[in-house]
């Protein structure tokens, strides 16, 4: 992916986010990018604890594309995805993930939130216990106060 088209989808994921902080929900998002770079296959906000935006898209996106086909897709996300977000991306086949601010990150702007609690364990590091090479591109410097604008006064009010 071109550092343009990883702005315009991490730009889009945001906007995701915010919706799902509109309904209540916290303020994360993913997308699902085809292996041309451009086309959005599918979006997804956060929806609880639980399930996290990058999971719930990634187990989607097994059960609707064949494994091979999503070894070329890309799973672009606002935030670091954490263990078990990265091990469904994992298991799903979804050969790139893009991120654009890490988990430290989100730990400052959550502390010891008890609804996220956030793991020190880099997708990185997850990734490399594993016998795939996904490719990992995050944070994105660039974009990263954008990505932390939604969760701004979030996690205090709840």
């Amino acid at each position: 992916m071109t550092p343009e088209q990883i702005a315009r989808h991490l730009r889009r994921a945001n906007g995701v986010a915010r919706r799902a902080a509109a309904m209540g929900r916290h303020p994360f998002g993913a997308l699902l990018v085809a292996p041309d770079g451009d086309t959005v296959l599918a979006e997804q906000g956060n929806i609880d604890t639980v399930h996290h935006a990058e999971a719930t898209l990634a187990r989607t996106a097994s059960l609707n594309y064949p494994a091979d086909y999503l070894w070329g897709c890309t799973l672009v996300t606002t935030f670091e995805p954490c263990a078990m977000c990265t091990g469904t991306v994992y298991w799903a086949n979804i050969g790139r993930i893009v991120y654009g601010a890490s988990e430290e990150a989100l730990l400052a702007l959550t502390g010891n939130h008890e609804e996220n609690p956030t793991l020190s364990l880099p997708c990185r590091e997850v990734i490399a216990r594993g016998q795939k090479a996904i490719e990992v591109i995050g944070p994105v410097a660039a974009l990263e106060a954008e990505m932390v604008a939604p969760h701004q006064g979030f996690w205090a009010q709840r």
